[in-house]
């Protein structure tokens, strides 16, 4: 039987891709370079997001000071009210509490998490928080699940991850973890994804019953559901 959930931050419970587009893209133009569409595509679910923004940015830039402006950008992003809780987002935290213990495992930096938690109401409920600068390797590897289970006290296939991107999935999975997939703004998974997944829905709102059934049932062959 399930045990506890992890869930991811960015564009799985909180509608964040666009702050984020918005950050890089102005961090980006201060060191030269003109952000584009395929910027926006690669940077949406990137574990590795300070090496690409360092990349696109020739290199030139101290990565500790980039992560810190960052983080702080998207922190007044959140206060000034142009990130919102996703239709449903809360209901489904508030599900999986009913179900054990709660926590997170994202690539961004510690002081926008902890902001964004907090202005959300979240922070105090989450057990363990795993940020960016928590582990050596990112999302797609699997370190972010198995320290984010390991502080919960639990393996990781005791647990359900909720993720939005490919590499968030591929991460959990490869952790261990059951995943319900909520993809972003319905995108398609590609199939190799798909097939990492428990179950796969529209929306957050969507996924609550469908957390409900996974954490009342014991370990099964993986099956397809909902919207893909």
């Amino acid at each position: 039987m399930l045990r506890a959930t992890i869930f991811d931050l960015d564009d799985t419970l909180i509608d964040s891709g666009q702050a984020w587009e918005r950050v890089c893209a102005a961090f980006a133009a201060r060191h030269g370079h003109t952000w584009t569409d395929a910027d926006s595509v690669t940077l949406h679910g990137n574990g590795g997001w300070v090496g690409f923004l360092s990349e696109l940015c020739g290199g030139a830039v101290d990565t500790a000071v980039m992560v810190e402006e960052c983080a702080q950008a998207m922190a007044v992003e959140c206060a000034a009210g142009r990130i919102a809780a996703l239709p449903g987002a809360l209901e489904l935290v508030e599900e999986a509490e009913r179900h054990g213990p709660i926590g997170l495992a994202s690539a961004s930096p510690r002081a926008y998490v902890h902001a964004a938690l907090d202005h959300f109401g979240l922070l105090s409920r989450m057990t363990t928080v795993v940020c960016g600068e928590d582990v050596t390797h990112g999302k797609p590897a699997p370190e972010p699940y198995e320290r984010a289970a390991e502080e919960l006290g639990l393996a990781p296939h005791d647990c359900l991850a909720v993720e939005d991107s490919p590499n968030g999935i591929r991460s959990a999975a490869a952790a261990g973890c059951r995943v319900l997939a909520i993809p972003r703004g319905g995108m398609r998974l590609p199939t190799e994804v798909g097939r990492l997944v428990a179950v796969h829905v529209g929306t957050a709102l969507d996924a609550v019953p469908q957390l409900a059934r996974l954490h009342g049932i014991a370990p099964q062959p993986l099956v397809h559901e909902g919207a893909s």
